[in-house]
């Protein structure tokens, strides 16, 4: 089916009109009278509506509204150290069709990424569109925010406050993920660093924030493949696949 995400207050009235971006797409569609599509507001709500007109304006009216059926009931948080080139953009994007809560980004001692004050506006603004367009395509119910702390300490701070807040780092050998989602959690953690690797002293402080330090497996991955991989684990733990 068909779903266009709108402000969260066009979802108020009975009466809805599709404007701009998406009326344009919903022409290019071909949509006609009597079709259903879904509207969802990005934040995990959305309305069964039907199409009443499609000239001079696209008129829905509502059949229901009800929490999206495609979001998560456990909370996932991506944790990502800058990385080089556009690695941060591909982890967004998937991270985003599995179902991630937020992709936060952040500066750690190895990384080599350093992006200026002025260039992480302009690149922010893009990697909040590609989380939009996956939210779209994947049928998501949210959009996943696109957050970027200013600091290492920042991030483990962010990072402490889920029920599961781990770590993933290549020297850790004994402690695995598995281990980690033991028991029941609505809400995880999940962060990694950059090509480098953490700073043993970063290992530390992390410890000491109250982050469990996992393991991955045997063999060590790409920092753009750790987190996905670790996303994927929680999902099929949480009973999502």
């Amino acid at each position: 089916m068909v779903r266009f995400f709108v402000a969260p207050e066009t979802l108020q009235s009975h009466a809805l009109v599709l404007s701009g971006e998406n009326a344009r797409h919903a022409r290019a569609l071909r949509l006609k009278e009597q079709e259903q599509l879904l509207l969802c507001d990005g934040q995990g709500q959305e309305c069964l509506c039907q199409v009443v007109e499609t000239s001079p304006d696209i008129t829905l009216s509502v059949l229901e509204r009800r929490p999206s059926r495609t979001e998560p009931a456990v909370e996932v948080r991506v944790y990502m150290a800058y990385p080089k080139a556009d690695k941060l953009e591909h982890v967004i994007q998937k991270a985003t069709e599995l179902g991630a809560y937020e992709v936060v980004a952040f500066p750690s001692s190895r990384c080599i990424s350093r992006p200026d004050e002025k260039s992480l506006k302009k690149k922010l603004e893009r990697w909040q569109k590609i989380a939009i367009s996956a939210a779209e395509q994947s049928g998501r119910g949210r959009i996943p925010q696109v957050t970027l702390l200013d600091s290492f300490s920042q991030a483990l701070a962010h990072a402490s406050t889920a029920d599961r807040a781990l770590l993933f780092y290549e020297n850790e050998d004994a402690f695995t993920l598995k281990m980690a989602l033991e028991g029941s959690y609505r809400s995880v953690s999940l962060m990694v660093g950059p090509e480098g690797g953490l700073e043993p002293s970063e290992v530390l402080q992390a410890r000491e924030a109250g982050l469990r330090v996992c393991t991955l497996g045997k063999r060590i991955l790409r920092c753009e493949t750790a987190p996905l991989c670790a996303l994927s684990a929680v999902m099929y733990d949480a009973g999502e696949f």
